[in-house]
C-alpha cells in the first residue's frame, strides 16, 4: 500500500480519519492510557484520528452494575468516540448490556470479544472458544446489534482464526457477524492455541476479507511499527488495523501511525528524557483515575515496557519497579540520562508472548457446533484479555 493512499475508516455511523484501532487490553487500556495515547497522537500528528477502545468488561457485571466494572467504563470528558468492549456468552445478557449502553449513553461504539485465549476463559466456553458454537455466536451478535440499535450504536466483533489449526472458525464467524448486522469484524490472526506466540498468519486476514464484503475487515497481529501496519494492509487488503502489544511502553505509536497513513514523515522517536516525561504523565493520569497507591502499582509494569532497550541500570530499574508515590517516581526519573536517543533495541515485539498450548475447553465442547446452550458460569468475571 502506498503511504497516505488509504486513511479513512467508517464503522457504522463513526467516521475515523485514520484506520487505526487500539485493542482492548486488560489492565492497560484504561482511561489513563487512552488519554495518554490520544495526547501523544495530537502532539505528534496534530489530531486524534483513530479509535481507542477501553478495557474489556463483562456484560453480566455491567448489567448488575458492579462498581469495579462501572469504574472501568470511565471515559475522559473530551473522549470521542467512546468505545467499550463487552465479554459475553449469553444472548439475553448481551441484549440487556447493549440496551443499557444505548439507553444511558455509556458509549458510542460496542466491540464484542471472542478472541480471549486464556485458560480461565476458554475452559468455560468463553472468549476464543465460543465462535465454534456458531448458532450461539450468531444469537449473541444479533442480540448486541438489536440492543444497541435504538441509539444507532455500531457493534463490531473481534475473534481469532479458531481454537487451533484443526478447528478454524474465523470464516464462519465473519460470515455470521456480517449477516447479523455487525458494522465491522476484526481478526487476530492467531489461533487460541498459539496465544501470543509465533507469527500471526496474515493470509487468514486476506481470506476473511475475500469473504466479508459489505463491512470493514480489520487485521490484528504483529504490528509493532507503523510500517507493519502499511504492510498488513497492502498484503491483505484489510480496511484497518488493530494495535495491541505494539503500543506497550510506546503510546506515541499512534502518532507514528497517523503520520504514516497520511503520507507524512515519521515523527522523531523520543529520547530517554522525553520517555521519562511520558512516564511521569502516565503516572499522573493513573493517579487521577485510581488514586496514588493503586496508580503507582499500575505504573510499575508500564515502566518495564517504557525502558525496554534503554540503558537504565539494574539498580534504578529495581527502584522504579517498587515505586509508591508520584514524588518518588519523579525523583527516580530524574536519574535517567535524558540525552540518550531512542535505541534500535527498543523496537520490535514486546509484551506477553509465551508458548503455544492446548486449549482447555468444557467437556464435550466440540461435539456439536450448532448447540445453542449458554455455557454455565462463563460470564462470572469482570475483565479479560
Amino acid at each position: 500500500m502506498r503511504p497516505g493512499a488509504r486513511r479513512a475508516l467508517r464503522i457504522g455511523s463513526i467516521e475515523l480519519a485514520s484506520p487505526v484501532v487500539l485493542a482492548p487490553m486488560a489492565g492497560v487500556t484504561n482511561v489513563a492510557f487512552r488519554t495518554l495515547c490520544r495526547e501523544l497522537e495530537r502532539s505528534r500528528a496534530g489530531t486524534v484520528s483513530g479509535l481507542y477502545v477501553c478495557e474489556m468488561v463483562t456484560a453480566r457485571a455491567l448489567v448488575e452494575r458492579h462498581p469495579a466494572t462501572l469504574h472501568m467504563t470511565t471515559f475522559a470528558p473530551d473522549e470521542s468516540p467512546r468505545s467499550l468492549q463487552l465479554y459475553t456468552v449469553d444472548p439475553d445478557t448481551t441484549y440487556a448490556a447493549a440496551k443499557m449502553i444505548a439507553d444511558e449513553g455509556l458509549a458510542d461504539h460496542i466491540d464484542m470479544n471472542f478472541g480471549c485465549p486464556v485458560p480461565k476463559v476458554t475452559r468455560l466456553g468463553g472468549g476464543s472458544a465460543l465462535p465454534y458454537k456458531r448458532r450461539l455466536f450468531g444469537k449473541i451478535v444479533a442480540a448486541a446489534v438489536r440492543g444497541a440499535a435504538g441509539a444507532g450504536i455500531p457493534v463490531t466483533v473481534k475473534f481469532r482464526i479458531g481454537i487451533d489449526d484443526a478447528t478454524r472458525t474465523h470464516l464462519d464467524a465473519g460470515r455470521i457477524a456480517e449477516a447479523e448486522g455487525a458494522a465491522a469484524v476484526a481478526l487476530h490472526a492467531r489461533t487460541a492455541a498459539q496465544r501470543y506466540s509465533g507469527t500471526a498468519d496474515w493470509e487468514q486476514i486476506a481470506a476473511l476479507k475475500a469473504q466479508v464484503r459489505s463491512i470493514p475487515v480489520l487485521g490484528n497481529g504483529d504490528i509493532f511499527e507503523a510500517g507493519d501496519a502499511l504492510a498488513m494492509m497492502a498484503a491483505t487488503g484489510c480496511d484497518g488495523v488493530v494495535i495491541g502489544r505494539g503500543c506497550l511502553g510506546r503510546p506515541w505509536l499512534f502518532g507514528e501511525l497517523s503520520a504514516a497513513f497520511a503520507g507524512r514523515p515519521a515523527p522523531t522517536p523520543p529520547t530517554l528524557g522525553e520517555v521519562a516525561d511520558i512516564i511521569r504523565r502516565h503516572g499522573q493520569l493513573l493517579t487521577q483515575h485510581f488514586g496514588e497507591d493503586k496508580g503507582m502499582r499500575e505504573i510499575r509494569k508500564h515502566i518495564a515496557w517504557y525502558l525496554h532497550g534503554f540503558p537504565a541500570g539494574s539498580g534504578l530499574r529495581r527502584e522504579l519497579a517498587l515505586v509508591t508515590t508520584l514524588a518518588q517516581l519523579d525523583e527516580l526519573l530524574t536519574q535517567l540520562d535524558a540525552s540518550i536517543p531512542f535505541p534500535a533495541a527498543a523496537t520490535g515485539p514486546r509484551g506477553r508472548q509465551g508458548s503455544p498450548a492446548k486449549v482447555t475447553l468444557p467437556e464435550g465442547w466440540l461435539a456439536d457446533p450448532d448447540d445453542c446452550a449458554v455455557p454455565a458460569g462463563a460470564d462470572i468475571m469482570h475483565s479479560g484479555g
